[in-house]
């Protein structure tokens, strides 16, 4: 991380900068000059460094109907920044510490966050509407003409600037480059905790992987550093299995070349009966049902990473009365403020790969070409830099 001596504090008033704005569903962003309030209590205002974006950002780009519809809009959940000034009752902040936002809360403070079993927040994870996590709709974005700006997830990063409640932010090492850090804020992390938590995949386990996103081959990943002797790709995409041997894919099987076989029957064919794991990555059902029906009977576990919610799932139900196991992974089973850091240490170590991640680099006033190489499936992620030249 570079020197942050000349990063100066406008603490107590208001911000002006630049953010790029979702003001219609399908459209491109619009890169406006906007205000961005200071912290209240329990918030910090960062300086975004670099952002990236994933499918998540692109689909709620186009939803026009629905209580999570909302516009204009600053979208944008994966990023870095540094702390620029904090409300009150805020600990553990400075100004110029490197931090990562996070759409999962983490308050540390409820029945689960305390609990070793998982990841959920009781006290906030429910709420996925409001603008700000303690103030409900209330926003700190202004446009120019002194209208509010709806936030996104907690985060909004697509903006110079912006404020984030502190159970969503991520003290971090300075030490780790910022476009290595900016891939643990959600994708990545999601994919690897999957293998790691949600799954905890043991030495010696067979694995297959449906979808090479970002998230299905950061799940490669970690089976790789979970010592997995077989992890299979699956993906339409066949330029996705050269990039899957950098994160320890050991095959892959291109569903459109399997004739009048179900991928679950090549799986089987391929790990002896079917694989210890499996992970769903695309959020489509019928996929879901392959992933399950790919699985060892008796002892399978498969993981659901992506979700339509307007869609019912069909599974075998006699394969869960055998044994099978089926679960959903919400940011991987991360705690995001005790895992983080390990992640980072992880890198810093040269044990975690998060260099082949990157595809492309851009201006932060080139986000929508950004956009279109996310939609085209040409990028997996491409760093936005605020201050690039």
């Amino acid at each position: 991380m570079d020197k942050t001596s000349s990063f100066s504090s406008h603490e107590g008033r208001p911000i002006r900068c630049k953010a790029a704005i979702c003001k219609k569903a399908g459209e491109p962003l619009v890169i406006e000059e906007i205000h961005v309030h200071p912290p209240q209590a329990y918030e910090v205002r960062i300086k975004i460094v670099c952002t990236t974006l994933c499918h998540t950002d692109l689909a709620f780009s186009k939803y026009d109907s629905g209580p999570l519809a909302r516009f204009p809009r600053i979208l944008g959940h994966e990023a870095v920044g540094l702390v620029e000034s904090i409300g009150e009752h805020v600990d553990g902040f400075k100004h110029g510490d490197v931090v990562l936002p996070v759409f999962h809360p983490h308050c540390e403070e409820c029945r689960d966050c305390k609990s070793s079993k998982g990841n959920w927040c009781t006290r906030f994870a429910e709420d996925l509407v409001s603008n700000t996590r303690r103030y409900g709709m209330a926003s700190r974005f202004k446009d120019s003409m002194g209208e509010d700006i709806h936030h996104f997830f907690f985060v909004s990063s697509f903006s110079e600037y912006t404020i984030v409640d502190i159970a969503h932010l991520v003290k971090i090492s300075p030490e780790i480059p910022v476009d290595r850090a900016v891939l643990l804020s959600c994708g990545v992390s999601t994919g690897i905790g999957a293998a790691w938590r949600t799954a905890d995949i043991e030495e010696g386990s067979t694995v297959a992987v449906f979808g090479l996103g970002a998230v299905g081959l950061a799940v490669g990943e970690g089976a790789r550093l979970r010592g997995a002797a077989q992890i299979i790709g699956i993906d339409i995409n066949p330029d996705k299995f050269a990039i899957g041997k950098k994160f320890g894919f050991t095959g892959f099987v291109n569903p459109t070349l399997c004739g009048d076989k179900k991928i679950s029957e090549v799986i089987k064919e391929i790990a002896g009966g079917g694989v210890d794991y499996s992970f769903e990555c695309v959020g489509i059902t019928s996929v879901l049902s392959e992933a399950f029906l790919s699985t060892r009977t008796g002892t399978g576990k498969t993981v659901a990473l992506g979700i339509n919610p307007a869609a019912p799932t069909e599974l075998d139900s006699f394969g869960l009365f055998r044994g099978k196991h089926v679960c959903g992974s919400l940011f991987g089973g991360l705690k995001p403020k005790l895992d983080i850091p390990i992640l980072v240490d992880r890198y810093l170590k040269k044990e975690l790969n998060l260099d082949s991640f990157i595809t492309h680099e851009l201006k932060f006033e080139d986000i929508n070409k950004a956009f279109d190489l996310l939609e085209k499936g040409k990028s997996l992620r491409c760093i936005l830099w605020m201050d690039k030249k």
